[in-house]
């Protein structure tokens, strides 16, 4: 198929790269020209494993390709996606400014019928919004579909090509058709796409996020008040985790949550519920919890340390909201920096992908050093924080570490180090819910 993607951030650029990887000729379209440029000299703008890999194979082969010309992508194209950005508004709701004005210049440069995609996250009504602006711009049929999008930075290639469930909202037949054609070759192991109408497919994105969401904050509740009764969160963990009515995923204490979607489309879902007379009581508190969980590792350093940081220094291992991506966005590490730097501390930093996003997030403030070697930072460091557990921090060298600090302190972000083994070299261990 001749397939377009209009957006090529995250999504776009996923989506785009994983369907030329099948057989289908996309063009991916964004207004930026620099960026373009950059993608057609065979540079990635995101870090997302194996995604150059696909991007470069399928731009030799002439199945993928980057341009600014939407009318011309859109003229050639049968399916058109939209992977614009929705950022949340002052109060909350998203953003669809971008989703509108590419609906209306899709209306514009339609010669035929296309089946436009809504692939950007989006609030309910939202394609019956799109269908409306198109139809304003064109006598062309036009149907439209939603088929949010549940990829996990990191593993994104892997969610796409072998997906756990893909969602197709529209009571379009064509269109329900060409859809399923569109994805047979993610489903060899068995059908998986759920078709539904649209209002349902766009509330479902909203609502697996803020399970997940909600998720992580409970666990993070549960390692507070673990910490205060003497309790062992892991081991809770494990007892939960062992009932298949719960299952383990998304059960891990840490420093809190971040990214571009649980932040956002939690607020996004609140305002959608206070504009239908509903206050939604559950989010409200996932949102809190994960608010206050972002402060609790500058409270454990002060209670180590104390309220006054002065002349104090804090080694810190990852700023990623997540391992496997650069994205920055609502990452903890912010907080972290962020309240050790106004309590007075120096803070050292380092992050396999994420040096760039930092520099471009928290500029050059002054304290901070951001530095590659995990280990050449630690020299005179007051304690070591790991913040972001990618696989290279996940045993570490508990000997070095503890010649290399100051004083011998680590708090564990993430609970992924051995607590006992970290203990035995000599180290005071700090981790979440312990």
């Amino acid at each position: 198929m001749r397939v377009a993607v209009i957006g090529t951030g995250y999504v776009g650029l996923v989506t785009g790269a994983c369907l030329s990887e099948t057989g289908n000729h996309v063009t991916c379209v964004d207004k930026d020209s620099s960026k373009v440029e950059m993608l057609n000299r065979g540079e990635i703008p995101i870090h997302e494993p194996g995604l150059d890999a696909i991007v470069h194979r399928n731009t030799e082969s002439g199945r993928l390709d980057f341009t600014t010309d939407l009318d011309t992508a859109v003229k050639s194209a049968q399916l058109i996606f939209i992977a614009v950005g929705t950022p949340p508004r002052e109060d909350g709701s998203a953003d669809l400014s971008a989703v509108e004005a590419v609906a209306q210049q899709i209306g514009r440069a339609m010669n035929g019928r296309k089946v436009v995609i809504d692939k950007s996250t989006v609030p309910v009504g939202t394609a019956k919004r799109v269908a409306e602006l198109i139809a304003a711009e064109t006598d062309h049929e036009c149907a439209v579909v939603s088929n949010p999008e549940f990829l996990k930075e990191g593993a994104a290639i892997e969610d796409f090509m072998k997906p756990d469930r893909v969602v197709i909202g529209t009571n379009d037949f064509r269109a329900i058709e060409m859809m399923r054609a569109l994805y047979a070759p993610y489903m060899r192991r068995g059908d998986r796409l759920l078709v539904m109408d649209t209002a349902s497919a766009e509330m479902t994105k909203y609502a697996s996020n803020a399970m997940l969401a909600s998720r992580i904050s409970f666990m993070n509740e549960i390692a507070e008040l673990c910490e205060r009764v003497g309790a062992n969160v892991e081991e809770v963990r494990r007892g939960m985790a062992s009932d298949v009515r719960i299952g383990g995923h998304f059960l891990f204490p840490g420093v809190g949550y971040g990214g571009s979607c649980f932040p956002k489309d939690l607020i996004a879902l609140q305002h959608t519920g206070r504009t239908n007379g509903m206050v939604m009581r559950i989010l409200e508190a996932v949102t809190a919890v994960n608010d206050d969980q972002k402060s609790k590792m500058v409270q454990k350093v002060t209670k180590q340390f104390g309220e006054d940081l002065s002349g104090k220094t804090f080694a810190l291992w990852g700023l990623a909201f997540k391992p496997g991506t650069d994205d920055m966005r609502e990452a903890p590490a912010l907080n972290i920096i962020e309240g050790l730097l106004k309590a007075g501390a120096k803070v050292r930093a380092v992050d396999p992908a994420a040096l760039d996003m930092a520099r471009s997030l928290v500029g050059d403030p002054t304290g901070l050093t951001l530095a590659t070697d995990p280990y050449e930072i630690l020299d005179g460091c007051d304690a070591l924080i790991l913040v972001t557990e990618w696989n290279e921090y996940r045993s570490p060298d508990f000997e070095l570490i503890k010649k290399s600090l100051r004083e011998p302190v680590v708090f564990d972000g993430r609970n992924v180090w051995n607590k006992d083994l970290a203990e035995s070299e000599g180290l005071i261990y700090h981790g979440i819910g312990l």
